[in-house]
């Protein structure tokens, strides 16, 4: 019996009957060899940490833009904490780790230089930006696992839940839903100590209703969120909180925007992002071909909006500014 035989069969005696086994997956999209050690999403989970868009994470904002100092979360460092607390959950339940793992892994993959700002930058641009809608196209179509097929030819599993991890629609499995809440648990418990990094926040400053609850340290309030999501969670047939946890969470959500997402001082070079993003549609969208030669493929006359907002999400904030000096700042001249 091979590896992969032996997981899949430690799966369906250990794994709760909640759980997504790997041997029952709803496929891929093409047909693909099965690999003899690994299941099938330990595979997509593989595809995942080796794509290109994967590494663009490490420099790619996740709050505070281009901030000085290598202790600030990136987007690939809030990925690999969404990861850990996604595993920890799924453990504990007994659901499918690796599946868990793999969206966790993927689900920021579409996301814009500049954080939100992009995002929100790329939605008035385009008429129609998400980043879920954008990770999904990206490991569906814009990166290459095999000249055969586009994309990374993941399974279904593991693309609802990329899709479902933020938005109006929660995927069905539980193992996406625990990736859905432990996004919100990482990132408000890392966007306050960030704050608080950059002076902008003390930790006394959380409401007393939330810290009563929660706790006073990102460790006491991430070990409440996810011991609470663990117990409320044991049977049920979705993922959550008790309304007590639940409502706190949501509470030092609205504080958050209050005080850090929306009108800080570090927040206000997002003023900035709109108008940099727009010169560089604009740009490509009347230079098709050298938009082309970037992307090293041919467009339709249909495709060139869509290759341009390809192309400015998945930029890095270090390339997007470096890409902004050179098309539009003129360079020093001298005469030799």
């Amino acid at each position: 019996m091979s590896l992969r035989r032996r997981t899949e069969q430690w799966e369906r005696e250990y794994l709760s009957p909640r759980a997504v086994l790997a041997s029952e997956t709803s496929g891929r999209a093409y047909d693909d060899r099965e690999c003899s050690v690994r299941t099938a999403f330990q595979r997509d989970r593989d595809r995942i940490l080796h794509s290109k868009a994967f590494r663009r994470l490490k420099s790619k904002t996740q709050v505070f833009i281009a901030p000085e100092g290598d202790h600030y979360r990136t987007r690939l460092t809030h990925t690999l904490e969404v990861s850990q607390i996604s595993r920890t959950v799924a453990r504990a339940l007994r659901l499918n780790e690796d599946l868990t793992e793999a969206v966790a892994l993927g689900h920021d993959l579409g996301h814009t230089p500049f954080g939100h700002a992009g995002e929100a930058a790329l939605e008035r641009l385009a008429g129609r930006f998400h980043h879920n809608l954008q990770s999904l196209r990206v490991v569906e179509l814009l990166e290459r696992h095999s000249p055969k097929y586009p994309g990374l030819n993941l399974t279904a599993e593991v693309r609802e839940g990329i899709l479902g991890h933020t938005g109006a629609r929660p995927p069905v499995h539980l193992e996406g839903q625990i990736v859905r809440l432990c996004d919100r648990v990482a990132y408000l418990n890392h966007d306050v100590e960030d704050a608080v990094r950059g002076g902008i926040l003390a930790e006394s400053d959380i409401p007393d209703d939330v810290a009563t609850v929660l706790g006073v340290t990102r460790s006491q309030r991430i070990d409440t969120m996810v011991s609470d999501m663990i117990a409320y969670s044991q049977s049920g047939e979705s993922i959550g909180m008790t309304p007590r946890v639940s409502d706190a969470t949501e509470r030092l959500r609205k504080f958050l925007f209050q005080t850090v997402y929306i009108g800080s001082e570090a927040k206000i070079e997002e003023q900035k992002v709109y108008h940099i993003l727009r010169m560089f549609f604009e740009y490509y969208l009347a230079r098709p071909e050298e938009l082309e030669r970037r992307l090293e493929q041919r467009l339709t006359a249909d495709a060139v909006k869509r290759g341009v907002i390809d192309y400015i999400a998945g930029m890095t904030d270090r390339y997007a500014i470096s890409e902004f000096q050179t098309l539009f700042l003129p360079k020093g001249w001298s005469r030799r």
